[in-house]
């Protein structure tokens, strides 16, 4: 996982394959939910609820990859955020489309599909917890959105405040929920612990969601018009003009990284050091699966165009899928060269970083070992908040190398989503 970026499930079956002599690998059921893994939060959740509740599509279970198209596909976005109170500088990456919004992903998808699902929220957390609670005693598994730092299992320090991403829970035994984060074996956390987690954002404090559906076939036509809204939507959205949450967010990154006038060019805000090797950390964690939200989804959403080609009989998305994969290619150059292998402290980071997500997708077995890794990692990077391990030349060498990259990565997607257009406008008329 720290040497290629992938997802620990990816990573895992390499080593140990998907059963045989080598160890079974095989989707661990518990309390008769099955853990299928997964990558981007929403699409995970929507996918996994739907295959544990026997809603399938013409050719079985929806994919994660398949869902993600329904669910509006890819999307940009760039910020770099300064905390004073810790005088960190974080940079947030959006990979989804309108994925900074708690409900626009999957309630377009839910609509698209065609299932039944019901959306609550309440400022009372009793009320809160005894709605969840009535939930799992009744078989319904729900979406929630815990804040990471309070449901604990992803190790963060107590200033974390970056909220959370949507996870499943699916079952209460002896006062622990058991939750579904792209997990591949049992975890769990005392309920009272989910309760303030899911309390502690305001802007989606005790949100739930509940997908009523069972036992349903989804029509391969309505399949076919839900893949094809959600294209018109994605393209419709990054292949606009806006430098926030658009392609052009790419350009103004890279200009961002060699500018020194503006207030958040790279060489200015970084001027001194200080904050650098988190914010190049947080790209690397962003930007590949191996960190905590699925990464830059280049890859699935190529394997979502390659099915979708199928089911729509028009190749000319496997084509497409062949140059997204590419692209997926570029944004991992762009990760190594912002956490160089050169560098024994960036090395000992991936590892690290690398080591918590892995232990996470263990579930309960792995918290120890999350945990241990957490602390090392917090270590690391505590030591060098202040100055990083680079000299001023490798810092100018770095931050170049990202501008030409991300250059290149606007070029390729700019186009890239301008043939995708073409293609789902001339199958929508």
């Amino acid at each position: 996982m720290a040497a290629t970026g992938e997802r620990y499930a990816a990573a895992r079956a390499q080593l140990v394959g998907t059963g045989g002599d080598h160890g079974d690998f095989r989707s661990v059921v518990d309390t008769g939910w099955t853990l299928r893994g997964g990558s981007d939060p929403d699409a995970a959740a929507l996918a996994n609820i739907l295959a544990n509740s026997r809603v399938v599509g013409p050719e079985g279970p929806l994919s994660e990859e398949l869902t993600f198209l329904v669910a509006g596909g890819l999307g940009a976005g760039y910020i770099l955020w300064e905390f004073q109170h810790d005088d960190s500088r974080v940079v947030t990456l959006g990979f989804t489309h309108l994925g900074q919004y708690l409900d626009r992903r999957l309630s377009a998808a839910i609509s698209r599909l065609g299932v039944q699902a019901d959306w609550s929220r309440t400022s009372g957390a009793v009320g809160a917890a005894a709605e969840l609670r009535r939930e799992l005693a009744a078989g319904q598994p729900v979406v929630v959105w815990p804040d990471r730092y309070l449901i604990g299992y992803w190790q963060l320090p107590a200033f974390d405040g970056q909220g959370g991403h949507p996870v499943i829970a699916y079952a209460e035994r002896d006062g622990r929920i058991h939750l579904d984060d792209r997990t591949l074996a049992p975890l769990t956390v005392a309920g009272e612990d989910v309760d303030r987690a899911r309390a502690r954002v305001g802007s989606y404090r005790n949100a739930m969601l509940a997908v009523r559906t069972r036992d349903t076939a989804i029509p391969e036509e309505r399949l076919r018009t839900a893949v094809l809204s959600g294209l018109e939507d994605m393209v419709g959205t990054l292949g606009g003009r806006s430098d926030s949450f658009a392609v052009p967010a790419w350009r103004k990154w890279a200009r961002m990284l060699v500018a020194s006038g503006p207030a958040k060019a790279w060489p200015r805000v970084f001027a001194d050091g200080a904050g650098l090797f988190g914010a190049l950390l947080s790209v690397w964690e962003g930007v590949e699966p191996a960190g905590m939200t699925g990464g830059n989804l280049r890859r699935e959403f190529a394997a979502g165009l390659t099915e979708a080609a199928a089911l729509l009989d028009e190749p000319r998305l496997g084509d497409e899928a062949a140059r997204w994969v590419e692209i997926g290619e570029l944004w991992r150059s762009l990760a190594e060269a912002a956490v160089p292998t050169s560098v024994p402290a960036c090395v000992q980071a991936r590892e690290l970083t690398a080591a918590v997500t892995g232990a996470v997708a263990e579930g309960d077995a792995g918290r120890a070992d999350s945990a241990a890794a957490a602390q090392n990692l917090w270590a690391l990077r505590d030591r060098y908040a202040a100055e990083p391990p680079f000299a001023p030349e490798e810092i100018t060498a770095i931050l170049a190398a990202m501008s030409g990259i991300l250059g290149e990565i606007y070029e390729a997607e700019k186009a890239a989503v301008g043939r995708l257009e073409e293609l789902v406008v001339a199958r929508t008329r």
